[in-house]
């Protein structure tokens, strides 16, 4: 399901426990019985007129009349996709999986197959039958071309024509680091032209975001997914960290604030979005100093939804710490800075993460909705104190998309050679180095934020 367009369909299971069966159906919402299985209880009768049943073999009827109905909404599915390779299979007809989507989804390991004990232990051992032909037994790496391309069918549908080459998908934060981290450099000033891929880092930032970076060898960093082989450029491991909220956690801090209403307004009036606005009334606001340093008291933690990485801490919860009675629109715009600066910190976070691990990165590739925003691109640099690029196309993520259909057809040798070709610069952020003091106190709190949390938590538990 894609764009929420459609609601999954949802259904329902009754069992009925009888004296001498257990029945059960499968139920969809408007109350049509879709499938029905019944099993029979055993009876024992130790003595004349004396009956005893067994709980246990209650539940175990249980167990099996549930397993039937599964195996009946269940044994009709002749596969079982992700969303890349249901397209790719729709276009072509070919079965084949991306290796992007199993080892990052799907438990798959690009060295070693299938592990045969996960799905036993899951309760899904049917998966592995048949050469695992419902998940997948043929699994190609990125931009690898699938059969014979568009099939006529799908040809006409799309207004194509058929036989054009159709490339192994990739998930489509995975396609955005590579339709960035691959770009010629050269002639920009920045330390990673002489330096090996491996030194860059691509952040994908939209609603969530993720922090991609890939290394010749394997490297187990605690936190961070990973490592995967092949699964965004063929021939490295993939290490991806990522922040459960960021443009969203964004929206949330602005829009909940009382001066919106008034923010609005005024954007609307200047026909400017409203984080355009935000970023010219923290210039005017911030007087003679940097406008980063407008929040020297306020201070927030962005876990609102839980920490992805480092951390891996689902319960950790959002903090802001600096707060006064004002409710204006300075308040609002140094709020919403403070809230831009932690997803900035956070980044710098998983960064530290990565390099103590055995990363080195001395640059960031930054694409998705957020790299759109000019004061999130000068946070980000500023407070990792890594200069930061900016694709010449924004759609990154479609760029990465059409690299792999370039490597499908032939017309490059590899992807590296294609992301190198077709991946373009437009614009580079340097860190203000003059800067550097400031963030790094704000770093310190930044961290000693979790640390409390973690303190406050410890106390509330204590009996």
């Amino acid at each position: 399901m894609s764009g929420g367009e459609q609601k999954p369909k949802r259904y329902y299971v009754g069992v009925d426990v009888g004296t001498g069966s257990v029945r059960a159906a499968l139920v969809d919402q408007s109350g049509v019985l879709l499938a029905f299985a019944d099993h029979p209880i055993e009876k024992w009768e130790p003595q004349f007129n004396h009956h005893e049943q067994s709980s246990e073999d209650i539940w175990a009827a249980c167990c099996v009349v549930t397993k039937n109905l599964r195996e009946t909404c269940w044994d009709k599915a002749g596969h079982f996709f992700d969303l890349p390779d249901f397209l790719s299979w729709k276009a072509t007809g070919v079965t084949a999986r991306s290796l992007c989507s199993l080892v990052c989804k799907w438990t798959y390991s690009a060295e070693k197959g299938w592990d045969d004990s996960f799905w036993k232990m899951v309760g899904l051992e049917d998966f592995v039958a048949d050469n695992y032909s419902k998940i997948g037994n043929q699994v190609l790496p990125p931009g690898a071309s699938l059969g014979n391309g568009l099939t006529p069918e799908a040809a006409r549908d799309l207004g194509l024509l058929p036989g054009i080459a159709v490339a192994a998908s990739l998930i489509d934060a995975h396609a955005g680091g590579l339709g960035v981290i691959g770009a010629d450099v050269r002639g920009h000033g920045l330390v990673c032209e002489g330096q090996p891929v491996t030194s860059r880092l691509a952040v994908i930032c939209g609603t969530s975001s993720c922090h991609m970076g890939i290394s010749k060898d394997p490297i187990f960093v605690p936190g961070v997914w990973g490592p995967y082989f092949s699964a965004m450029v063929p021939g490295f491991w993939l290490n991806e960290g990522g922040q459960s909220v960021t443009g969203k956690l964004i929206d949330h801090m602005v829009q909940g604030h009382a001066a919106f209403p008034e923010l609005q307004a005024k954007a609307t009036a200047r026909c400017q979005s409203i984080y355009a606005y935000l970023n010219s009334h923290l210039d005017l606001i911030k007087k003679a100093q940097p406008v980063g340093f407008l929040t020297v008291d306020l201070h927030v933690w962005p876990d609102f939804h839980g920490n992805r990485s480092p951390l891996a801490d689902l319960t950790l919860k959002g903090m802001v710490t600096g707060l006064t009675l004002s409710q204006d629109l300075d308040d609002l715009a140094i709020l919403y800075l403070a809230t831009v600066q932690a997803i900035a910190l956070g980044t710098r976070f998983i960064i530290e993460a990565m390099e103590a691990a055995g990363h080195s990165i001395s640059t960031l590739f930054l694409c998705g909705g957020l790299s759109k925003n000019p004061l999130f691109v000068q946070m980000h640099a500023d407070i990792t104190g890594m200069p930061v690029v900016l694709s010449q196309e924004v759609e990154s993520v479609l760029v990465g998309a059409a690299i792999l259909g370039a490597c499908a057809s032939g017309d490059f040798a590899s992807v590296q050679e294609a992301m190198a070709k077709m991946s373009k610069v437009g614009k580079v952020v340097f860190p203000r180095q003059q800067d550097k003091k400031y963030y790094d106190k704000k770093y310190q709190v930044f961290l000693k934020l979790v640390e409390h949390q973690m303190e406050y938590l410890a106390i509330m538990n204590d009996d």
